[in-house]
C-alpha cells in the first residue's frame, strides 16, 4: 500500500516582538480611555505614535537680540526726550500769546451759573449787586459769582448762532456752504472790529481799569445769547416774532453792558454812586454808553438778513 506523501510544510519562523520607538510623532491616547467596553480583560495595548519630542527652548536669547534691544531702547529714550522737549517749547511760547492758566478761569462754570447768566442776560432789570467778588486780591471763578465775565456762554452761543443761522437759510432755499462760512466769518470779524475798537478808545480815554482783552471779549461775545432768541423767535413767528423779541433782548443787553462796564471803567466815586463832574469821568461815561450801544447794533447786523 502506497502511501500519499505529503509536500512538507516550511516553517515560519515567529516574528520578532518590535520595539517601541523611543520618540513618537503624536502621543499615544488609546490606552487612556481602555477601562469601558464589555468583559474585556485589560486595556488596550498601547500604538505606536507618530510626532517627534517637542523643541526645547534654549535658555539664552537668540543673537540678534543683542543688537535690537539696545537700539529700541535707545530710539524710546531719544523719542521721548525730543517729546518732552517740543512740549516745554510749546507751552512757553503758547504762554506768550495765549494766558491758557487765565483761560481756565473763564471756563470754570457749572450748569446752576448758566441758568443765572442766562437769566441775567435776557431780564437784568431786577439784579441789584453788580460788583465782582474778590478773594485775595483775585476774582473768585465764575461759578461762585454771577457778575462774574465768562467765556463758556460766549463760545456756545456763537457755535449755535452759526447753527440756527444756517437752518434760517435752509428754511428759505438758500442754504450753502459758502454762505453758512461767509456768515461765520463775517461774525467773527465783527467781533474782533469790535474788541480792537474798544482796546483803542480805552487808549485813547487814558483809562486804568482791570478789564482785560479776555473779559471784552467775553461781554462782547454775550450779545449772541439775544440773537439766538430773535432768530428762534423769527423762525417759529415770522418777522414780527422777530423784531419783538430782538427788541427785549436788545434793551436788555444794553442794561447789562451799562450796569457792568460802569463799575469798570468809571471812577470808584462814580461805581459807589457818586457821580463826579469831571471831564476824564464824562469821557469813561461816554464810553461806557457807546460800547452798550453798539450791541443792539451788531445784533440786527448780523440778523436782520437771515429772515425774510
Amino acid at each position: 500500500m502506497e502511501l500519499e506523501r505529503h509536500p512538507p510544510k516550511r516553517r515560519v519562523p515567529a516574528a520578532a516582538p518590535r520595539m517601541a520607538d523611543p520618540h513618537p510623532l503624536f502621543d499615544d491616547t488609546s490606552a487612556a480611555g481602555g477601562g469601558g467596553g464589555g468583559g474585556g480583560g485589560g486595556g488596550a495595548q498601547p500604538g505606536r505614535g507618530y510626532g517627534g519630542p517637542p523643541p526645547v527652548s534654549s535658555p539664552y536669547p537668540p543673537p540678534a537680540s543683542f543688537l535690537r534691544e539696545p537700539v529700541s531702547s535707545l530710539a524710546v529714550v531719544y523719542g521721548s526726550s525730543l517729546a518732552s522737549q517740543g512740549r516745554d517749547i510749546v507751552d512757553r511760547n503758547l504762554d506768550r500769546f495765549i494766558p491758557v492758566g487765565r483761560l481756565k478761569y473763564y471756563f470754570a462754570v457749572d450748569t446752576v451759573y448758566v441758568g443765572r447768566k442766562l437769566g441775567l442776560l435776557v431780564f437784568p432789570f431786577v439784579h441789584q449787586d453788580w460788583q465782582v467778588r474778590y478773594q485775595q486780591d483775585a476774582p473768585v471763578a465764575p461759578r461762585f459769582d454771577v457778575n462774574a465775565p465768562d467765556l463758556y456762554i460766549p463760545v456756545m452761543a456763537f457755535i449755535t448762532y452759526i447753527l440756527i443761522a444756517g437752518l434760517a437759510l435752509g428754511t428759505q432755499n438758500r442754504f450753502s456752504p459758502d454762505s453758512l462760512g461767509l456768515q461765520a466769518s463775517s461774525a467773527l470779524a465783527w467781533l474782533i472790529v469790535e474788541v480792537l475798537a474798544v482796546l483803542l478808545s480805552l487808549y485813547l480815554v487814558t483809562v486804568n481799569t482791570d478789564l482785560t482783552t479776555i473779559d471784552l471779549i467775553a461781554f462782547a461775545g454775550y450779545k449772541y445769547v439775544g440773537m439766538i432768541i430773535g432768530l428762534v423767535f423769527g423762525l417759529l413767528f415770522g418777522r414780527t416774532g422777530y423784531y419783538v423779541v430782538l427788541s427785549w433782548c436788545c434793551l436788555s443787553i444794553f442794561v447789562f453792558m451799562i450796569r457792568t462796564l460802569r463799575l469798570k471803567l468809571l471812577s470808584e466815586a462814580a461805581a459807589e454812586g457818586v457821580l463826579v463832574r469831571g471831564a476824564k469821568n464824562q469821557l469813561r461815561m461816554y464810553l461806557t454808553m457807546a460800547i452798550a450801544a453798539a450791541q443792539p447794533l451788531f445784533m440786527y447786523w448780523l440778523t436782520y438778513h437771515l429772515l425774510r
